[in-house]
């Protein structure tokens, strides 16, 4: 028999009374809610009343796959997914101790702090096992972890994403100058400044002009609390009024894998760039870059500096009566004895050219650096070089001046060099 006639508005209600899993009544203002009725999963999951915040925290502010809290940084923005103008509906995943559920919510606003919200879980197992089980193909998309839609003109925010919440999009009531601020304290504190200048609403207006995008990379704090290499892309909508709408899609893209494995690459070849091909201690023009750096830092701060230049005494004789191979051995023997002697000194060495080799000794005024002179000397002459049995070498000292540039300081090296040598080599002289 056809009832559909005899149906009543009372019917309807009885239905959702006894039907539906929960049902809870949500005064925002005063940031509390009271379960009206609650069935199934919901008699343990939800408490009888409480704060609204922690409720849509535990809801759906949490990370999409585990029930683990958001970091607090980020808590921040609670407040803000928690208004609603209008009706609202979205699917939500809740793992309760260890058992994943589908959980269907439909938002009624009552009035501006008023809501009712509806909460039924989903029993189709064909539909649970594609909601839970489903991986995304791995492409680019996958690495966006947040994207909005911007309307500067009017202030505003809209189809937020949060991936590492919900695929689905986010009911927030938020400013774009509200969220442009708040989002700040999440950005690595050296990189705030570019934020702020690029994020700008009068700079995105100058720069980005309809249907061009602009990106920059930083660092920026994720939901776990870990800073991580993100691309920042935003990118401007052509409509029939593009002149004076300034409307923006804005992603955060998670390059972090690729940043490092860049800068790992990077690092490795700005290495081998430095590096003196036989000796495997900086090469001459790093070692002049650093020459330059530490008389710069003298004359900004007078810290104490000093610089040292070693010549190996009668280099010739070993290539001549040895070879050139063992010449290249001795080399390296004797750039391994100053690295290993510096390495704690707070000092940087390279090979100038050829058998001379340079130091750059930081805190280190005249006397400590001809302790440090003195001390390499007599290392050096007592130690054994294979094939080219005692070695010596003169060494020239100066510390660096307020007063130096380049040339003023190294001359006075160098010719502290060449009066150690004049004295018979296998000395120190400070000049």
């Amino acid at each position: 028999m056809n009832r559909i006639n005899e149906v009543t508005i009372k019917d309807a209600i009885s239905f959702l009374e006894e039907d539906v899993d929960a049902i809870l009544w949500v005064d925002a203002a005063a940031d509390a809610f009271r379960a009206l009725s609650r069935k199934g999963m919901f008699v343990d999951f939800i408490d009888e009343s409480g704060s609204y915040k922690e409720l849509i925290e535990k809801l759906w502010f949490h990370f999409d796959k585990t029930m683990d809290k958001i970091t607090g940084d980020y808590q921040v923005f609670i407040p803000t997914f928690g208004k609603f103008s209008g009706k609202y509906s979205r699917r939500l995943k809740i793992i309760d101790n260890d058992t994943p559920h589908a959980i269907q919510m439909t938002i009624y606003p009552v009035d501006d702090n008023d809501y009712l919200i509806l909460l039924d879980e989903l029993d189709n197992s064909e539909y649970m096992k594609d909601f839970f089980t489903t991986e995304k193909v791995t492409t680019i998309q996958n690495t966006y972890l947040f994207s909005m839609y911007i309307d500067i003109a009017r202030d505003t925010t809209s189809s937020i994403s949060i991936t590492e919440i919900s695929d689905d999009t986010v009911q927030a009531s938020l400013k774009y100058t509200d969220w442009r601020m708040m989002i700040v304290n999440m950005i690595w504190p050296d990189d705030q400044p570019t934020f702020l200048e690029r994020t700008d609403p009068e700079y995105l207006k100058k720069h980005i002009m309809p249907g061009r995008t602009s990106s920059f990379d930083c660092l920026m704090q994720n939901l776990e609390g870990k800073y991580i290499w993100v691309k920042l892309t935003f990118s401007r909508a052509e409509t029939n009024n593009s002149e004076e709408d300034f409307r923006y899609v804005f992603m955060v893209q998670d390059i972090h894998e690729n940043s490092v494995q860049l800068m790992s690459t990077l690092k490795k070849y700005e290495e081998l760039a430095s590096k003196d091909a036989l000796t495997d201690i900086y090469n001459h023009g790093r070692i002049e870059t650093e020459l330059y750096n530490a008389i710069e830092i003298v004359s900004r701060t007078g810290r104490n500096v000093s610089i040292m230049m070693f010549d190996i005494d009668f280099f010739k004789n070993v290539n001549d009566t040895y070879g050139h191979a063992v010449g290249d051995m001795t080399l390296k023997h004797f750039a391994f004895m100053l690295g290993k002697y510096f390495d704690r000194k707070n000092a940087v060495i390279g090979r100038w050219g050829g058998e001379e080799f340079v130091a750059v000794c930081y805190d280190a005024d005249a006397d400590k650096a001809l302790g440090y002179a003195d001390e390499v000397s007599k290392m050096v002459s007592g130690e054994e070089f294979k094939v080219a049995g005692k070695v010596t070498c003169s060494i020239g000292v100066t510390q660096v001046g307020t007063e130096d540039d380049f040339n003023k300081a190294f001359d006075r090296m160098d010719k502290a060099l060449y009066q150690a040598k004049s004295d018979g080599r296998n000395c120190v002289r400070n000049l």
